[in-house]
């Protein structure tokens, strides 16, 4: 079945799955890019994603990720400059310094979970791993891996609390509802829309 997309152009929101064409970057269904505020396409969030470079790490978002404008993944294309060096210059980019070694060091896949929303110019670092769930507050800087329903904030992101109890996550992350089917979790919306975690487990 075909889905409509709900927004008047690319800039002001998209469904990414099928649209975003770097194979560095790997969608799940459903999750959308709002870019309306910065004017460009969700390909442009992923920076030093080279698509000519088969070792760069990827780019992995889950299904129902909510992006908001101006978020950014720093990806680890950009990874040369050594600060383990006395030098983090990139000698080996230049020809007067032929022999020089590249230092790029791949940091791991970026991988954001299922459910995830990331706020407005939110800027995640190579090799982080968010969640299930998570909320990333606008402007935040995530330089370490993000627990699921875990809120941070700041720079760098910071826990600002646990969406639900500990019990109640436990049991989120075990009904993965995203993998439901789209049937299913049309009739169960109004259920996702509330805060009643033991109802959604009792859906058959």
């Amino acid at each position: 079945m075909s889905i409509r997309n709900p927004f008047p152009s690319p800039y002001q929101g998209v469904r990414l799955r099928g649209y975003v064409k770097n194979r560095n970057i790997v969608v799940g269904d459903h999750s959308y890019y709002s870019g309306y505020y910065h004017g460009k396409p969700f390909d442009e969030c992923a920076l030093y994603l080279h698509p000519d470079r088969g070792d760069v790490d990827k780019l992995i978002i889950g299904k129902y990720c909510c992006i908001a404008s101006g978020a950014q993944f720093v990806m680890s294309g950009n990874q040369g400059h050594r600060a383990d060096w006395i030098s983090p210059y990139p000698f080996h980019a230049f020809e007067e310094f032929q022999g020089a070694v590249d230092g790029f060091q791949r940091k791991g896949d970026t991988v954001i979970g299922n459910d995830v929303w990331i706020g407005l110019e939110a800027l995640i670092l190579p090799g982080i791993r968010i969640g299930d769930g998570a909320v990333v507050a606008a402007r935040s800087i995530v330089t370490k891996e993000v627990e699921p329903y875990t809120v941070v904030a700041g720079n760098p992101a910071q826990v600002v609390r646990k969406r639900f109890c500990d019990a109640d996550i436990k049991l989120l992350l075990r009904i993965k509802w995203w993998d439901w089917p789209q049937d299913k979790v049309r009739r169960n919306c109004k259920l996702l829309q509330g805060s009643d975690v033991q109802a959604l487990a009792r859906v058959q």
